[in-house]
């Protein structure tokens, strides 16, 4: 640790702060947008070019939003852009307060809402080495986030394949044989549908389990985790609430392969991959009625969303109404078919499951030399 000093952080690093407000996100827009959301959104605008962490300064549970980027894009009003001085290398600040989240969340202030002020950020001690380690510290980490980087695009480029095989069968009416099939009047919106399929309420296919109502006293530190928005758009985090489930009823038990609908707040599909959890309420379990419908099911159930979403009630907490989701209307073709695709898609989502568990792996790695190398608790071998 000789080489190494104690600073404050803003001996090392300037803070600025974005202008925009949230609602300047635009759908397909051309730059990043950076917001106190773990989401990345977009926008027409850049007001930066550069290479940064951006960290949202403030939350409602204190779980503060921090990325590395490099290039233009624009940030929201709370957000801080944080840049280096001198030679402080900025990816090797992004691994380091990482690491400070927890004190950060501890530091934080307000009541309904948590802040991440100015004051709190440059009185922030840190203990930091010479320029060449923080390069190789850096350089030691961003290898394993390459590594998820290039998963994450292959994962993408296998759910496009299953969903563009589900739009040419089950939409477009493309799918093996179609030139032999009929076009018939359905009597319903989706106008002529193939002969011998049928249209069908939601809940027909799938059954809906909405998550058990967890009270302040039900949340620990240990135990199974509890699934909440949060945990359904990025997986297990640190502070996702547990408990034992011993008093819990089995039905709200999610598994790996489960898909998961969040309702209300925020409309989100997802199939969960992170291992045995609870379901908090706000969100379902969506569970097929037969084995074979689960990849279509999935697949009709996020395009029914998409539908729907325009039909969102609420002012403060907007949501789709149950019988909305389950008395909607969807195509249900001949079953020798959809377990034709379910081969297809079932294939191509097992290997999306592998490349999740392997990205989880990289993280759990990845965060555990982040704690050894930017606190200097390990030494790298000389070369």
């Amino acid at each position: 640790m000789s080489t190494w000093a104690k600073k404050k952080l803003s001996d090392c690093v300037t803070l600025k702060t974005g202008k925009l407000n949230s609602n300047a996100a635009v759908v397909d827009g051309l730059y990043p947008f950076f917001t106190c959301s773990q989401e990345i959104y977009k926008t027409n605008t850049w007001s930066f070019d550069t290479e940064c962490v951006l960290l949202g300064g403030n939350n409602a549970n204190a779980i503060y939003p921090i990325f590395y980027f490099d290039g233009k894009f624009d940030a929201y009003q709370r957000t801080y852009v944080i840049e280096p001085k001198n030679d402080n290398n900025i990816r090797y600040f992004y691994y380091l307060l990482k690491e400070k989240l927890k004190e950060l969340r501890e530091k934080s202030t307000g009541a309904a809402t948590k802040f991440l002020t100015v004051k709190i950020l440059h009185d922030l001690n840190v203990i930091i080495p010479d320029s060449i380690r923080q390069q190789n510290i850096a350089s030691i980490l961003s290898a394993y986030d390459d590594l998820i980087e290039n998963n994450e695009k292959r994962i993408k480029i296998l759910e496009e394949m299953a969903e563009r095989l589900y739009r040419e069968w089950f939409v477009k009416f493309k799918f093996p044989g179609h030139e032999k099939v009929p076009l018939i009047d359905s009597d319903a919106e989706y106008g002529k549908i193939p002969e011998g399929w049928s249209i069908i309420p939601m809940s027909t296919l799938a059954d809906f389990i909405n998550g058990y109502p967890f009270k302040p006293k039900d949340l620990g530190e240990y135990g199974l985790p509890i699934i909440k928005i949060p945990e359904l758009r990025s997986g297990i985090l640190d502070k996702t609430p547990r408990n034992s489930g011993k008093s819990i009823p089995k039905k709200y038990l999610v598994e790996s392969g489960d898909v998961i609908f969040s309702w209300s707040a925020t409309l989100l599909v997802n199939i969960w991959r992170s291992g045995n959890a609870l379901l908090n309420q706000h969100l379902f379990k969506v569970t097929p009625k037969k084995i074979i419908f689960r990849s279509y099911l999935f697949y009709t159930l996020m395009a029914l969303v998409k539908k729907l979403s325009k039909q969102v009630v609420g002012a403060t907490m907007q949501h789709l109404r149950r019988d909305t989701i389950v008395d909607a209307k969807v195509i249900l073709p001949k079953e020798e078919l959809i377990e034709e695709y379910e081969k297809i898609a079932a294939n191509l989502l097992g290997r999306i499951n592998c490349l999740c568990e392997k990205n989880q792996k990289l993280s759990k790695m990845r965060d555990l030399l982040i704690s050894q190398l930017v606190t200097g608790k390990r030494e790298m071998k000389k070369e």
